[in-house]
C-alpha cells in the first residue's frame, strides 16, 4: 500500500519551513501540523494535494470523529477535532496561494474544514483546572521521601516549581549556574533555558515559606558539594538507568545530562501526587496557585506588577487574563461575605482595579458590557 507521494513531501517541506522560519513556530508546534497533515493523506490514501476538493474536507472530518484516543480509548475530544481540523484548513489556504496549486485548489473549500459553531463553543469553552492550594502542596512535599540521590531530585524538583512558578520545560533545561541560592533568585536565560517565546528574565523565590526555600537550597547545595557538580551541569538531571539482575531494567542514580523533553517532570508530579491521594496537578497549575497568592498578599498595583514580571509576563493583564480566574470554592466563599455588612472598601484594592482598567486602556482592549 502507498504510504507516501513525493509531491506532498516536497511541498509538505516548504510549508514546515514557512512555519518555523516565517511564523516563528517551535518544533513541537511544527509537529502537532505534520501529524494533522499526516492524518489527512492516510485518510486520502496519499492522492496528491493538487487533487483536493471540499468533498474530501467533509469526508475526513466525519472519519476523523468517529476516531477514538489510543490511551483512553475514547472519541477523540471536540478540543482535538478543533485543533487538527483548524491546522489543515491553515495547511491548504497556504497551499491554494503556492505556484502550481493555486489554479488548482480553490480557497473556498478549505472552509469546508469547519466544526459547526456548537461543536467550536465546546471545543473553545474555558473549564477550571484543578489548581492546589498552598497546604496540598506542602503536604505533597512533606510526604515524598528524601533518601536516595532521585528522590532528593523529585522532592527538591517540586519545591523548585513552587518556589519559581518556572515552567516544566525551563525547568527541563535549567543549569545550576542558572539558579542564585544567596540572591533568591533564578535567571532564565533564553540562549540556555528553554523559555516561552525565548524570553530572558530574573526570576525571584516566591514568598511560600521558608521550609520549601530549604529544601531547593538543601538540593542545591546536595548537586554541588556532595557530587562535585559545576555550573554548566543540570539542576534536575536525568535519571540513570542500568541493566540490573535479570537483565531488567532499573533506576541507579544521576545521569550528569538534561531531560530531553518536560514529561519525566510530569510523571514525577503525577506519582507525588498520587502518594498522597490527592488529584493530579500538573507543574503549569502551580503557575495558577503562585497567582492567587499573589491576589492575597499584594497590596498595591506596583506590587501586582512585580509579581506578575516575575512569573515572566510583560503586562499585568496576562496575569489576569489567563491565570486570574477566581476558583469555585472561592467564588462561593466570596458570595458568602458579600451577605454581610462591610466597613469602607480598601484603598489598595480600588488602586489595584484603576491600575488595571488604566492599562486596558492603554493596550485599547475593549471591554465588554
Amino acid at each position: 500500500m502507498k504510504k507516501h507521494n513525493a509531491n506532498n513531501e516536497r511541498i509538505k517541506r516548504n510549508y514546515f519551513t514557512f512555519l518555523k522560519e516565517a511564523k516563528r513556530q517551535n518544533e513541537s508546534s511544527v509537529d502537532a501540523v505534520a501529524m494533522a497533515i499526516s492524518r489527512f493523506e492516510s485518510y486520502t490514501k496519499y492522492k496528491d494535494f493538487k487533487a483536493f476538493h471540499h468533498q474530501q474536507a467533509v469526508g475526513f472530518k466525519n472519519h476523523l470523529a468517529k476516531q477514538t484516543n489510543q490511551q483512553t480509548g475514547k472519541p477523540l475530544s471536540k478540543a482535538t477535532l478543533n485543533s487538527t481540523l483548524g491546522q489543515l484548513k491553515a495547511f491548504f489556504q497556504w497551499l491554494a496561494m503556492q505556484p502550481g496549486y493555486k489554479s488548482l485548489i480553490s480557497y473556498t473549500d478549505t472552509e469546508y474544514f469547519n466544526l459547526s459553531e456548537k461543536e467550536v463553543r465546546i471545543a473553545t469553552a474555558h473549564r477550571q483546572t484543578v489548581v492546589p492550594t498552598l497546604e496540598q502542596i506542602y503536604h505533597v512535599i512533606n510526604t515524598m521521601p528524601n533518601q536516595s540521590a532521585i528522590e532528593k531530585r523529585n522532592r527538591g524538583l517540586i519545591a523548585f516549581t513552587l518556589l519559581t512558578g518556572a515552567r516544566d520545560s525551563a525547568i527541563a533545561s535549567l543549569k545550576l549556574k542558572h539558579v542564585d541560592i544567596i540572591g533568591n533568585r533564578v535567571f532564565q536565560d533564553a540562549r540556555d533555558v528553554n523559555t516561552k517565546f525565548s524570553k530572558t528574565f530574573t526570576t525571584y523565590f516566591f514568598p511560600v515559606g521558608d521550609h520549601i526555600h530549604q529544601i531547593v537550597y538543601d538540593w542545591v547545595r546536595y548537586l554541588k558539594e556532595e557530587l562535585l557538580w559545576g555550573n554548566d551541569d543540570p539542576l534536575f538531571p536525568k535519571t540513570n538507568v542500568i541493566v540490573g539482575e535479570g537483565r531488567a531494567f532499573k533506576a541507579e542514580g544521576l545521569l550528569r545530562k538534561h531531560w530531553s523533553t518536560a514529561s519525566p517532570i510530569r510523571k514525577i508530579f503525577k506519582e507525588a501526587f498520587a502518594m498522597t491521594d490527592l488529584p493530579y496537578c500538573i507543574p503549569h497549575s502551580f503557575r495558577k496557585t503562585l497567582v492567587t497568592l499573589g491576589q492575597t498578599v499584594c497590596q498595591s498595583p506596583e506590587e501586582f506588577k512585580a509579581w506578575s514580571q516575575n512569573l515572566g509576563h510583560e503586562g499585568v493583564l496576562t496575569t489576569f487574563y489567563s491565570y486570574g480566574e477566581v476558583q469555585e470554592h472561592r467564588q462561593g466563599e466570596i458570595f458568602q461575605q458579600l451577605k454581610n455588612p462591610r466597613a469602607a472598601g480598601n484603598q489598595n484594592a480600588e488602586d489595584i482595579a484603576k491600575a488595571v482598567v488604566k492599562e486596558i486602556a492603554n493596550q485599547n482592549v475593549k471591554i465588554g458590557v
